[in-house]
This record gives structure tokens, sequence and C-alpha cells, in this order.
């Protein structure tokens, strides 16, 4: 399976912007982005793990009944996926249902600056919910990135 990184480890926070600070300040992370997504109900934000070409990615909800609100009041601000970078999403979930593995989307959705995405139901990943990425057209911390 194409995998080729870790794209970042989501985590789950009450406060963005306390969190955005918390990352730049304790661990000398950068944001370099930060967007609304509506259709995942949350605010979020990119925080650069220096080089690496990976993120930690910090998910605040727009409101308690959206899956990180919920996330948040039942098991508290932590980890909440980890996600892995893939070239080609629908080969990767072609062949992830084809060895019995359940997404929980029918089709990929819209993720961070623009890019496709769908989940492994933690059933299927050993407990873990796994996120599958496709990058965007535009990279991170380009035009529009930064906070």
């Amino acid at each position: 399976m194409p995998v080729t990184r870790i794209d970042h480890v989501g985590i789950a926070v009450a406060d963005l912007d306390a969190a955005i600070a918390l990352y730049e300040s304790a661990y000398g992370m950068r944001c370099v982005h930060v967007e609304v997504n509506v259709e995942q109900g949350v605010r979020e934000a990119m925080m650069e793990v220096g080089d690496s070409g990976s993120y930690v990615q910090l998910l605040a909800p727009l409101s308690p009944d959206t899956t990180i609100g919920r996330f948040l009041a039942t098991s508290g601000p932590g980890v909440q996926q980890l996600a892995y970078r893939v070239d080609d999403l629908d080969e990767v979930s072609a062949t992830l249902r084809a060895q019995g593995m359940r997404l929980l989307y029918d089709e990929p959705r819209t993720g961070t600056a623009g890019s496709r995405v769908n989940f492994v139901h933690p059933k299927s990943s050993g407990g873990v919910l796994v996120e599958l990425v496709e990058p965007g057209p535009e990279p991170l911390g380009g035009p529009t990135g930064g906070h």
C-alpha cells in the first residue's frame, strides 16, 4: 500500500488559540495553517514539526454535537487520530476495502487545505482511528497558510 509517511497526528483541544500558543512556546512548533472546516465541524491548526514534513493537527469543535465535540465530552483532550499520507486515496481506499477494512465514508471528504481524506474505522485498524490524506494543490504554509 502506498503510504508515503505520517502526515499528522490529530489532537482534540477545547481552545484552539491556547493550544497553538502552547505548542509554539513549549515545543517550538510553527503554526503554518489555520482554517474552519464546516463539513468536519472543526476549527483546526496545522503545527509544523521541525523540517520533518509532518504536522500536529490541533482540532477544536465548532459545536458540542460534532465528532470532535463528542470526543472531548467522552475522552477529554488528547490524541484523536493518526493520519497517513497517500498519493492516490481512491486506490488505497479500494485496496483496504478489498481486504475487508471498513472506511467511514463511501466517498472522500474535503480535509485541510483542500486535501482529500477518508478514515479507517478503529475496529479495522487495531483500535486507532486512521486518517488517509491525499494532499491538496497548495502546500501547507503557502499563500493562505499561517495564523
